[in-house]
């Protein structure tokens, strides 16, 4: 059986090589390795522009939404925040295009922390641009913290983890409210949305955590069995 093709997010980022630094294009190889370990066959996908996406779309199996910067917050009617990183706009712009074209498709999405949020931002939804400012606290941004995620058992998320994982996943940001045809399917003790699904969509999975580093294959597994 031949491996599915899979595109995987990237960012334009400085990088050097012998004795030159030059722009490149840049995708931590966790995304890639979790791909090849399930099954599927990595493709990288430089963010210039929005004239290939339908080429991407027809040729490839599903799509990776890799993390990265946050995502910038003109894209859902927000005001920029000073705490936050300066978006990458060109980024944006092509992820939320690709995700956008990918729903329309049925192609199988999987979002991960910053790709969860693209996703979300995609339908239409709108996030929280600093967190810890809602909570009162930091929790969900320090380094290294795991934490509890309750995950609905009838949801693909909980048919492939169960109804209870323990993850490590600092970040600042969050789904506030939920784009046109996702549901919250995982969440923190404090209810904070740790997990999204499109509904009658073959695989539209979104995950604030980071399974391609803590060496939990069984997203990724059901991703891949989907894409086939």
């Amino acid at each position: 059986m031949s491996r599915p093709l899979i595109g995987i997010t990237a960012y334009f980022e400085a990088a050097r090589w012998s004795d030159y630094v030059r722009e490149a294009v840049v995708s931590p190889p966790s995304y890639a390795r979790a791909v090849g370990r399930a099954g599927g066959a990595p493709v990288v996908l430089p963010p210039i522009g929005t004239p290939a996406i339908e080429d991407y779309i027809s040729g490839l199996q599903g799509i990776v939404l890799a993390g990265g910067v946050e995502v910038g917050a003109g894209n859902y009617g927000g005001e920029p925040d000073e705490r936050v990183a300066e978006p990458q706009q060109h980024r944006d712009r092509f992820e939320l295009a690709l995700a956008r074209a990918a729903v329309r498709a049925d192609l199988p999405i999987l979002g991960i922390a910053r790709g969860m949020h693209v996703l979300n931002v995609a339908q239409g939804g709108t996030l929280i641009p600093w967190l810890p400012e809602v909570l009162d606290n930091d929790r969900h941004g320090e380094p290294g913290a795991t934490h509890t995620i309750q995950v609905s058992v009838s949801s693909k998320l909980g048919k492939a983890v169960g109804d209870r994982i323990e993850v490590s996943a600092p970040h600042h940001q969050s789904v506030r409210r939920l784009g046109t045809g996702l549901l919250a399917v995982a969440w923190a003790e404090d209810q904070i949305v740790e997990g999204i699904e499109l509904q009658g969509h073959r695989f539209g999975v979104g995950v604030q955590w980071h399974p391609e580093r803590d060496g939990d294959a069984r997203i990724f597994d059901a991703f891949i069995e989907a894409a086939r």
